[in-house]
């Protein structure tokens, strides 16, 4: 707001106030409102750009005459009316709401700010301001200041609140934002978990049901052809490179039996402690899978071992036992040795 809006707002005339602030040199609102109250009563001085208009004309030596008849004639025409038993308009006055104005401006500032309508001249003079009535307007319009800085300074405080709320609020957001997608990350891998763990359970349940078909086969087998089973007996008790000697014929003795389907593989695994264990796997399967079935039946997984073939002696690696049993040369019948692991 400029400090003539300022002024004005405070029930100064326009021209008063910028006059004001032109003597003042435009040092701010508080040296032009000392003036006004200290000039109140006084006419409007002439405007310092009119100054040299006067001082020129002055040069002229009719012009001074010209101007001293009409400032003259003025007051005479003014005691002349009461003479004749007319009145003078001293004032001009708000039907309103009563208030004395010296001028029109006055008029028109105070219609423009409360709306009144109704004005009329008056024989009544407007009274100067005493020095306690001066003291008292610029005590009210110093109060009006501070209540005006006041209002300014509450509402930089609630757009400054206002900021910081908004300013938390989209911290919050960001938090919960980011919160969401680490508990969807969470979600994700707790998930791949419980389908990997899912899967090497059925994994386990299918080498377990494996082997519980095959034991019932070895059972009915024992039952219904008891000299099948004398080989494998009688070479439970030589030493493990006798015993795998032995053991290679009898694989092979029973290979016509088996189908020529080679979509399976019969692999006989030689412990080490000296047993042996016949097993029937897919060909597909890889050998991890024999690894896997060696391991449920030690019992620990804590033991290392190995596999490997003795005719032709071959140690399977770690990158083998990712490769199926038919790719190998496992199928359709094969013997594996369990070794420690080195």
């Amino acid at each position: 707001m400029s400090d003539i809006q300022t002024l004005m707002d405070m029930g100064f005339a326009k021209e008063k106030a910028e006059r004001a602030l032109e003597v003042t040199n435009n040092k701010g609102v508080e040296q032009a409102m000392e003036w006004l109250l200290a000039h109140a009563d006084e006419p409007l001085p002439p405007s310092t750009g009119s100054a040299p208009a006067t001082s020129s004309g002055s040069g002229d030596g009719s012009a001074p005459g010209t101007e001293a008849p009409s400032e003259t004639a003025t007051p005479a025409t003014d005691d002349s009316a009461p003479s004749s038993g007319g009145t003078v308009a001293k004032s001009l006055k708000c039907d309103e709401c009563g208030k004395l104005f010296k001028s029109q401006e006055e008029v028109e500032f105070h219609a423009a700010k409360t709306q009144h309508s109704s004005f009329s001249e008056s024989t009544e003079e407007k009274k100067p301001l005493t020095e306690e009535e001066k003291k008292a307007q610029l005590a009210l319009l110093e109060e009006k200041m501070k209540r005006k800085r006041q209002e300014r300074e509450e509402n930089e405080k609630k757009e400054a609140l206002e900021r910081e709320r908004l300013r938390i609020k989209s911290g919050k957001d960001m938090l919960e934002a980011r919160r969401r997608m680490e508990e969807q990350e969470m979600k994700k891998l707790m998930d791949q978990r419980k389908r990997e763990k899912l899967e090497m359970k059925q994994a386990r349940d299918r080498v377990r049901l494996q082997i519980e078909a095959d034991r019932a086969a070895r059972k009915a087998k024992d039952a219904g052809e008891p000299s099948a089973v004398s080989p494998t007996s009688t070479t439970a008790s030589p030493p493990p490179a006798t015993a795998s000697a032995t053991v290679t014929p009898t694989v092979s003795a029973a290979k016509p039996a088996e189908t020529k389907n080679y979509s399976t593989a019969k692999i006989a695994i030689r412990m080490m402690d000296g047993s042996q264990l016949v097993q029937t796997f897919q060909a597909a399967e890889q050998l991890a899978a024999v690894r896997l079935f060696v391991q449920l039946k030690l019992g620990s997984s804590d033991t290392p071992f190995g596999l490997m073939t003795n005719f032709p002696k071959k140690v399977f690696t770690d990158e083998e036992y990712d490769m199926p049993l038919q790719k190998l040369g496992l199928v359709p019948n094969a013997v594996l040795i369990v070794t420690k692991a080195p």
